[in-house]
């Protein structure tokens, strides 16, 4: 499968499959909780549209980060997760926490509001 997509470095191809407001909470998500079902990703990211954690998965399944089982049951039972390939995001991602985490501290004087994570169902 050829990429037609044109990207100015790996930088901008990293960002074209993990950026955006929900794909990184996605991942980090089955990283740190692994397998879930689309209902209880959705409960873990209330604001979230259902439109478009169906789109987001989508992309990431495409891209070959997350996989997507789907079992022969009734009613229809689906499971998304990491492809082993999607688990070498992690560490990228708890580095980017971490940043994320000493900047608000020591830049922001800890004012950037951070809505605390939904509990897992």
């Amino acid at each position: 499968m050829k990429d037609e997509r044109v990207y100015n470095c790996e930088k901008e191809l990293t960002l074209a499959v993990i950026g955006g407001k929900w794909k990184m909470i996605i991942l980090w998500h089955l990283g740190k909780a692994g397998t879930k079902r689309f209902g209880e990703l959705k409960a873990l990211i209330p604001d979230i549209t259902q439109k478009m954690l169906v789109n987001q998965l989508r992309e990431l399944e495409g891209d070959r980060i997350v996989h997507r089982e789907v079992y022969a049951v009734v009613p229809p039972k689906v499971e998304y997760s990491l492809t082993e390939y999607g688990q070498t995001l992690i560490p990228v991602l708890d580095l980017m926490y971490e940043w994320g985490k000493t900047y608000r501290a020591t830049v922001l004087g800890g004012q950037a509001t951070i809505r605390p994570a939904a509990p897992a169902p």
